[in-house]
């Protein structure tokens, strides 16, 4: 059998393609790899991891941002019996955070301390997960939303690994652990911090009405959140009384 050069150079064109073409999509998956660990490996500018507080601080003793501005307002406030606001500073509130024990660890990722960011209308929260010796950086976005019934609803605009946004996979996993949690464990419904978790993970709204007489023994008075008002660094919320 006679081989023509026509033919050999036709087979060596095909080889040199295929290999030309497996170049490119290993280069090209390549590419790709590096781009999503740039994304996910991402570190916002503006995120500050916060100062650690020595471990004799932390739980033995309540933030005086709490015990001297925060608690002091809503105390006299309830007394008053009248509408008034409850003013929440970014830094004293990260303060505050800060002193719990951290950092924590669930199912083998281990959780830094928070920091939040008052910006126009959202909460930003930021904070280091560190994966088998990985550290991403988490944030998530959320937007408190009073209906016209007066619900409020604790809506999670975003959620972020890096610079990857995982807000429609974020929700997924919210609503099973919630649906897991409810499955497995005895949760008093009624209780507001279980009205939180649900509107958070579940995107359920609730009455916003706390009980003045489980933080003050001696203030018998329930208030209702009536608005919520968000500027850079700070929150504002307007409680009302009610019977």
């Amino acid at each position: 059998m006679i081989i023509s050069n026509r033919d050999t150079d036709a087979d060596l064109k095909t080889r040199k393609k295929r290999k030309f073409k497996k170049r490119y999509w290993l280069l090209l998956d390549l590419a790709l790899a590096i781009i999503v660990l740039a994304l996910l490996f991402y570190k916002p500018a503006r995120y500050r991891p916060p100062d650690n507080v020595p471990v004799s601080n932390n739980q033995d003793q309540l933030s005086p941002y709490l015990t001297n501005v925060l608690l002091p307002q809503l105390y006299n406030g309830a007394q008053r019996d009248e509408p008034f606001d409850l003013d929440i500073d970014q830094k004293g509130i990260n303060e505050t955070i800060a002193r719990y024990q951290w950092p924590r660890e669930s199912n083998g990722v281990i959780l830094s301390a928070p920091t939040v960011f008052f910006v126009p209308e959202n909460i930003v929260l930021m904070g280091t997960a560190n994966i088998k010796g990985a550290e991403l950086v988490v944030t998530v976005v959320g937007k408190p939303i009073l209906d016209e019934q007066g619900l409020l609803n604790l809506q999670v605009e975003k959620v972020k690994i890096g610079a990857m946004n995982i807000t429609p996979v974020a929700r997924l996993m919210a609503k099973r652990m919630y649906t897991q949690r409810l499955a497995t464990i005895p949760v008093d419904t009624g209780n507001l911090r279980a009205k939180i978790a649900a509107s958070l993970l579940n995107d359920e709204p609730f009455e916003p009405i706390l009980n003045i007489n489980d933080i003050f023994d001696d203030v018998d008075k329930n208030v209702r959140v009536e608005k919520i008002t968000i500027v850079q660094k700070k929150l504002t919320i307007r409680l009302v009384p009610v019977s």
